[in-house]
C-alpha cells in the first residue's frame, strides 16, 4: 500500500544546515580553507595565541597574510569545518611539558614522591647566604635526594678554622665553594693554605668560580643586560650593581631585596654561567661518592 503522505519529514537529522554539519579539522600548515564571513581563501601558515585566543594565519595566492580566530566559520571544498590546533603541535607541547616536569631545575631526572634522606655527615659549604639560596634553588631537589646540606660560612677568611671545626674524614667529606677564585687574589692564597691542612686535606675539596660575587653567576641577559658592568675600585660591588640597574641601595634591606629580584629570574641551570654549574656539580659528586 502506497504511503499517501510520503516520508516522515522529521526523520533523520532534520536540524542539520543545508551545507552539512561542521567537522573538526586540524589547522596544519598548508591546509587551504575559506573564511565564510569574508571569503578570504588561503593556506594555513601558522597558529598562535594572541590576545588570549588562538588565531590562525592564512596566506592567499598573492602572499598576503590575514589572521582569523581559530574555530568554526571556515569551508574546505564547500564543506563547513571547525579549525582546531594542529595535532602535531599539541602533542609536541604535551611531550615538552611532560619532559620538563620529569627534570629538576639542575637538569637531572626528577625522582617523584621521594622523601628527603636523613642528612649525611658530608657537607657543602658556601661563602654566604646568597650562595646557599642559589644552590638550593637550582640543586635543592638533588641535594635532598642525596641527603646533603649546604651551609654558609660567612666568608672564607678563616677557612682553616672552619675545616678544623668540621673535622672531615673518609665518611664525612667537606666541599667548599669559593667566590672570586682567580690567580693573585686573597681568596687564592687562603685556599692554597687550607688545601694543605693535615690530616684533613684528603677529605676536603675546595673549588671556586671567577665571579666577584655569586650574583654575577646569573646570566646578565636574565636582567636585560648584555654583560655585568665593571664596578670601580673603592665602590661596594653590590651597591654599584644596584646603582647601575637603578635600584635602591642605601641600606642592607635594599641589597637583600635586590638579591631576591635577581634570584627570582633564575628558573633552571640554563640561567647560570657554566663556570658555576661545573663547580657545584663537582662538589656534589665529591660529597656523595661512595
Amino acid at each position: 500500500m502506497t504511503d499517501r503522505y510520503g516520508q516522515d519529514v522529521l526523520a533523520g537529522d532534520w536540524k542539520a544546515p543545508r551545507g552539512g554539519r561542521s567537522t573538526p579539522l586540524a589547522a596544519e600548515n598548508g591546509v587551504v580553507v575559506e573564511d565564510v564571513e569574508t571569503g578570504w581563501v588561503g593556506a594555513v601558515v601558522r597558529v598562535e595565541k594572541a590576545g588570549g585566543i588562538h588565531v590562525v594565519h592564512l596566506e592567499d595566492r598573492r602572499g598576503r597574510t590575514k589572521a582569523f580566530p581559530l574555530g568554526p566559520g571556515f569551508h574546505v571544498d564547500g564543506r563547513p569545518v571547525t579549525l582546531t590546533r594542529p595535532e602535531a603541535a599539541a602533542t609536541a607541547q604535551l611531550t615538552a611539558a611532560r619532559a620538563a616536569a620529569s627534570r629538576t631545575a639542575s637538569g637531572s631526572r626528577a625522582v617523584a614522591n621521594a622523601p628527603a634522606k636523613v642528612a649525611s655527615a658530608s657537607r657543602i659549604f658556601v661563602e654566604g647566604t646568597h650562595d646557599a639560596e642559589l644552590v638550593e634553588k637550582v640543586w635543592g631537589h638533588d641535594l635532598r635526594i642525596e641527603g646533603v646540606v649546604v651551609q654558609p660560612l660567612d666568608g672564607v677568611d678563616d677557612l682553616e678554622a672552619a675545616i678544623r671545626d668540621f673535622a672531615p674524614g673518609p665518611e664525612k667529606r667537606m666541599g667548599v665553594l669559593v667566590d672570586h677564585l682567580v690567580p693573585g687574589t686573597k681568596e687564592t692564597r687562603v685556599v692554597e693554605a687550607a688545601s694543605r691542612l693535615q690530616p684533613w686535606a684528603p677529605h676536603v675539596l675546595i673549588v671556586g668560580h671567577p665571579y666577584v660575587d655569586v650574583w654575577q653567576s646569573v646570566r646578565p641577559e636574565r636582567l636585560g643586560m648584555k654583560q655585568w658592568p665593571v664596578i670601580p675600585r673603592g665602590t661596594s660591588w653590590k651597591h654599584g650593581i644596584c646603582a647601575h640597574l637603578g635600584w635602591p641601595h642605601e641600606s642592607q634591606a635594599d641589597i637583600a631585596r635586590a638579591w631576591k629580584q635577581i634570584l627570582g629570574t633564575v628558573r633552571t641551570y640554563a640561567d647560570l654561567e657554566p663556570s658555576l654549574l661545573g663547580r657545584v656539580e663537582e662538589l656534589i659528586d665529591f660529597v656523595t661518592a661512595p
